[in-house]
């Protein structure tokens, strides 16, 4: 069988790792393009068996719909579902039309009427979000008037997240501890993956400006049981039940970005496709095949599935270059990938290959994921794997995993 796996970052990377432990998969290819119709035209002129979208762009764009017209077997949501990730305010209308516990928020397209509201608002912290894609970076927590003014500005008027800021969102701000869960779904069931926690500030403390994120550690040493029947009740099984109603059928992933609270659990965000850095975490804890239980979901056979987890911790922390996210130095050679042991993973995110020798060509490197009975001890491993890894300007948090 001949896979195709769409993006060029570490989660892509991850997912070719994955995809290539099926003895059934005899090739597999990975695409960059942003141009739908030469995706199409090459899966159809190769014979392509199954196509693994990364980008949240193409989804957004439709590329699900234009690859089903040609009967092309794809994984991922169509152009409507996809706009649960592609708009902010199209997901929180979903959420609160379908009763699922969200922070409560306002939307506006017009920047008068979005400071108006500043303006009245007069609680802080508040949360300022670009209701369109920003690459993980559209979200600021604003600590006053001041801040949030200069944020709907930013955003609206200075074209910060260029048109993903044509709608922004203002929402309460939730006080406590992130959770990401990653899971699959045919429409019919949603089957959640381990919990995750991701690092997604720059700097250490949960300092700094956001990114893409920084790190993850899976399992998410908050989620119990409690949060479980929390998550379950109040947000999956609602998610679902609004898929049914709203006609969106589809075979794909959904991310919940969660915010556990003292009073319970909120859902932030949903991603419709794996997400970056946690798929690099939390596919080397997969005992099941990925291809079987991508085929069982676009068959519709979810329900007659398991998917099997180690009983293991795992730690995935970002190598990136000094700068990031703004602005930083491309084209440093890494050395020491050979040397890294082989039962941790290297996943490659921001590199050039030349004749055989690696280069920095983006803001977040690589990414080194390892796994131990315990936290600590995958927490340990991975910064031990770390060191021996070295190329000008390298830049990671020394405290991912750790509990604040």
């Amino acid at each position: 069988m001949k896979v195709l796996i769409i993006g060029a970052g570490g989660r892509e990377d991850a997912i070719m790792w994955k995809v290539k432990q099926n003895p059934k998969v005899e090739k597999v290819y990975k695409m960059t393009s942003n141009d739908i119709f030469e995706i199409r035209d090459f899966a159809l002129n190769e014979k392509i068996d199954l196509t693994i979208v990364g980008s949240e762009e193409l989804l957004v764009k439709g590329i699900v719909d234009e690859f089903k017209k040609v009967d092309l077997r794809i994984f991922g949501p169509n152009k409507e579902a996809a706009m649960l990730e592609g708009s902010k305010d199209f997901a929180k209308e979903f959420m609160k039309k379908h009763g699922i516990s969200t922070a409560s928020y306002e939307s506006f397209t017009e920047k008068e009427k979005a400071d108006e509201y500043i303006k009245k608002n007069g609680k802080y912290p508040i949360v300022i979000k670009a209701s369109g894609l920003a690459a993980g970076k559209g979200v600021i927590i604003a600590e006053n008037e001041k801040e949030a003014l200069k944020a709907i500005s930013d955003i609206m008027e200075d074209k910060a997240f260029g048109t993903a800021g044509d709608i922004v969102v203002i929402e309460e701000f939730l006080k406590g501890v992130e959770m990401s869960i990653l899971s699959i779904t045919d429409t019919n069931i949603i089957l959640p993956f381990k919990s995750a926690k991701d690092h997604k500030k720059i700097s250490e403390g949960e300092k700094g400006l956001n990114t893409g994120g920084m790190g993850v550690i899976s399992p998410n040493p908050y989620h119990n049981e409690w949060v479980e029947k929390e998550f379950v009740e109040k947000i999956l099984n609602p998610t679902l039940e609004g898929l049914k109603k709203d006609n969106m059928d589809f075979a794909g992933i959904i991310f919940f970005g969660l915010m556990i609270t003292e009073d319970g659990v909120y859902l932030l965000e949903y991603n419709m496709r794996m997400g970056d850095p946690e798929t690099q975490c939390l596919l080397p804890l997969m005992e099941s095949d990925l291809v079987s239980v991508i085929d069982a979901a676009l068959d519709k056979k979810l329900s007659e599935t398991e998917i099997k987890w180690k009983d293991e911790h795992s730690c995935c922390v970002v190598a990136a270059s000094l700068g990031y996210p703004e602005k930083y130095e491309k084209g440093k050679e890494i050395t020491g990938i050979e040397n890294v042991s082989e039962d941790t993973q290297v996943f490659l995110a921001g590199v050039k290959v030349e004749n055989g020798k690696y280069y920095t060509n983006g803001g977040r490197v690589l990414n080194v994921v390892a796994q131990a009975k315990t936290r600590e001890e995958a927490i340990e491993k991975v910064y031990r794997e770390l060191e021996k890894i070295s190329f000008e300007g390298k830049y990671l948090r020394k405290d991912i995993g750790k509990i604040y």
